[in-house]
């Protein structure tokens, strides 16, 4: 990754912030388009020391897959833990850290790594170690941790590193 001078408008964030804006307030009256406007103008201006540049996702079809699985793992384990959350009196989940070793290191894929254990439920991401090694996972309902840590660097560390690295 490499860092240059980032433009400062980004006219697709300002349009997609106003319309974001118009769609909240359910309303197209004078205020709210002013309002509006100085938001899509004022975040991109102040947030552009936070945008990256050059990134490049790399195998778009790998990343179209991803994307499936990702929303089909959401599904399933919503299932799964409201399965988990009605047998509750029966049978408790088997709550557990696990630390997941590391072999991705591109910002912008642990930054989509962590987005996807937030978004799916049962897994929360924790903590990440300081250089990039390792990471914190809660899981709600764990079985083998050995299966489990494998599956979750399959499943979804794989593919990170062939998108970013």
């Amino acid at each position: 990754m490499t860092f240059v001078e980032k433009p400062v408008f980004a006219p697709l964030l300002s349009a997609a912030l106003f319309a974001l804006w118009l769609a909240l307030a359910r309303s197209t009256s004078a205020g709210q388009i002013v309002l509006g406007l100085g938001l899509a103008l004022a975040v991109p201006l102040l947030t552009s020391a936070l945008r990256l540049t050059n990134v490049r996702a790399r195998r778009p079809l790998v990343v179209a897959r991803f994307i499936l699985r990702v929303g089909y793992d959401v599904l399933r384990s919503n299932l799964q833990v409201a399965r988990d959350v009605i047998a509750w009196r029966w049978r408790r989940p088997q709550s557990k850290f696990v630390i997941v070793p590391l072999d991705l290191r591109d910002p912008v894929g642990l930054a989509a790594l962590s987005m996807v254990t937030t978004v799916v439920p049962g897994t929360v991401w924790s903590e990440l170690a300081l250089d990039r090694s390792a990471l914190l996972l809660h899981v709600w309902n764990l079985g083998d941790e050995g299966a489990f840590v494998a599956h979750f660097k399959a499943r979804y560390e794989e593919p990170l590193r062939e998108i970013f690295e």
